[in-house]
C-alpha cells in the first residue's frame, strides 16, 4: 500500500499509486503498519512528522473492500 505526502503537506492513503508528491510503501498487515509507524520508518520516508490518526486510517485502507489495488513483486511488475 503506498502512504504519500501531498505537496500541500496532507499525509494520505495513495489507492491508485499515482498521486503526486512524496510516497512510501508499507505492506498490507497491521503489524508493518504498527512497525512502520513505531520505528519511525514511515516518517521518515515521508520527511515530515504523521498525524496521530494515520495508523486508524491505514488499518481501515487494509480492510477496505473497494480497494482494488494489485500488489506487484519484488519490483511492482511481476
Amino acid at each position: 500500500m503506498r502512504v504519500v505526502r501531498t505537496p500541500a503537506g496532507e499525509v494520505a492513503i495513495d489507492s491508485s499509486g499515482r498521486s503526486a508528491g512524496r510516497g512510501a510503501y508499507v505492506c498490507r498487515t497491521a503489524e508493518c503498519i504498527d512497525n512502520a509507524i513505531k520505528k519511525g520508518a514511515l516518517s521518515r520516508a515521508l520527511k515530515t512528522p504523521l498525524p496521530t490518526d494515520l495508523r486508524t486510517a491505514l488499518i481501515a485502507g487494509i480492510a477496505d473492500p473497494t480497494n482494488t489495488t494489485i500488489e506487484g513483486g519484488a519490483r511492482g511488475q511481476e
